[in-house]
């Protein structure tokens, strides 16, 4: 049995958020065509619902989210959004997260993926599990926001922790992972680690001053980037700041969101790295023997999004893909070079290597804080504290943080514009 376990729906790639939303599930469905077109399916440990219904049956959403939230998601459709209109304003829904037909059953297959990957790694059936319709983290425990409604991130890092005392998440979407790092602000179970696009950018969060709440304090940590990050500055900041959490956290597991609007050429992105740069962060992972999941999350270049996740997810099981692409349903869609790997942009990188190596001084200088006394020692193993996520409010912390940071603007999100999907070109150049 092969120790990658991959998810996928067959319906996942049906569903749409309208015709000018840069969201495009298809991209799932795509990723999967040319998987099978590289006859790389045969050779995963397929995760199929219906064969743990014990367990899948057993899946609860609210573990993070409010159950008023979740019923919401469930039964709110576009023929009787009318009808709710106080509960819209109240989760934040809008053109960034409209309310399209089959919105339940695509929360649903996107978090049951994740969880059940998770559960594939606590029962040691796989080392490595895979759902690319996952890694959906900016949702808020009732809130949606960012084309996110449902954190599966989150919920597959709480099902981790029932068997693990320490989970690592490593987030390296152009946008700040702040869903995942809000949920986990405020424990030390749970390491957040994002590399993003940093200023007015949204979701405007995740400043290099980040670091944590409580016993959760130094347990964030956020590299903020600027526009143009290649592939050489990428893999010396990833692996020098990942290898330096894993001596410090010893995480037993860990999430990488592998979103792919950092790719070179994203629509809504503004970093420059090709396939082979973005794959970094598997290839690294991948040689600290912890087992880990790997999600997907944002990339809104139709084209571009399989390369990535086709390449990361041959990897995973130690596989160099030809670049010169097989037939398959979509081939078209990558004219005219149908080649895996894509030109990147001559844009200029703004990030200088005297800002990369300041970061970096100061993410070490947090870091020191951690001390695992007894990093075997799993006193919690089977059970989670459900405070840890549950009762966290950020504002709590709100006036603590901001006496110690004054210049910071903690929580504080009016002034970054949200997407702007109003203007977004469609794939065939249409607005």
């Amino acid at each position: 049995m092969s120790r990658v376990a991959y998810y996928f729906n067959n319906e996942i790639g049906n569903f749409y958020y309208g015709p000018f939303h840069p969201m495009k599930p298809l991209r799932m469905k795509m990723t999967h065509e040319m998987l099978r077109a590289y006859n790389i399916l045969s050779k995963f440990n397929r995760i199929i619902p219906e064969d743990h219904p014990d367990f899948t049956s057993k899946i609860d959403f609210t573990n993070f989210h409010s159950d008023e939230y979740i019923n919401f998601l469930m039964t709110v459709t576009p023929d009787n959004m009318n009808q709710m209109q106080e509960q819209l304003l109240y989760y934040s829904i809008g053109d960034d997260c409209p309310i399209f037909y089959g919105l339940g059953d695509f929360c649903r297959m996107s978090g049951t993926g994740s969880v059940l990957g998770a559960h594939y790694i606590n029962e040691g059936w796989s080392q490595t599990s895979i759902n690319w319709c996952g890694g959906l983290h900016h949702a808020k425990r009732s809130e949606a926001i960012g084309f996110c409604y449902l954190n599966d991130c989150v919920l597959a890092i709480l099902e981790l922790l029932t068997r693990h005392q320490r989970v690592m998440y490593i987030d390296i979407d152009v946008h700040h992972g702040d869903g995942v790092e809000e949920a986990f602000f405020c424990t030390d179970r749970v390491l957040t680690c994002s590399f993003h696009k940093f200023g007015d950018y949204f979701p405007g969060t995740g400043s290099i001053n980040d670091i944590g709440a409580g016993v959760g304090k130094y347990y964030a940590v956020n590299f903020p980037c600027y526009e143009g990050m290649d592939d050489v500055s990428f893999e010396h900041i990833f692996q020098s700041t990942v290898n330096n959490c894993v001596e410090k956290f010893k995480p037993e597991a860990i999430v990488l969101q592998c979103g792919t609007d950092s790719l070179s050429g994203d629509r809504l992105g503004c970093f420059n790295l090709s396939i082979k740069g973005h794959s970094i962060g598997v290839r690294y992972v991948k040689t600290l023997g912890i087992p880990f999941m790997l999600l997907g999350g944002g990339g809104y270049t139709l084209r571009n999004v399989p390369r990535a996740w086709t390449n990361e997810a041959a990897l995973s099981l130690d596989i160099e893909l030809d670049d010169e692409m097989p037939k398959h349903d979509y081939l078209e869609y990558f004219y005219p070079e149908y080649k895996l790997n894509m030109p990147v942009s001559n844009m200029e990188n703004v990030n200088t290597p005297e800002y990369l190596n300041s970061i970096l001084e100061q993410i070490d200088n947090h870091l020191k804080n951690i001390h695992i006394s007894n990093p075997d020692l799993n006193l919690n193993k089977g059970w989670v504290d459900p405070s840890i996520v549950k009762d966290f409010n950020p504002k709590d912390n709100e006036q603590e943080y901001i006496d110690k940071h004054p210049d910071e603007k903690f929580g504080e999100k009016d002034s970054v514009p949200l997407r702007n999907v109003e203007n977004f070109e469609d794939d065939k150049g249409k607005k």
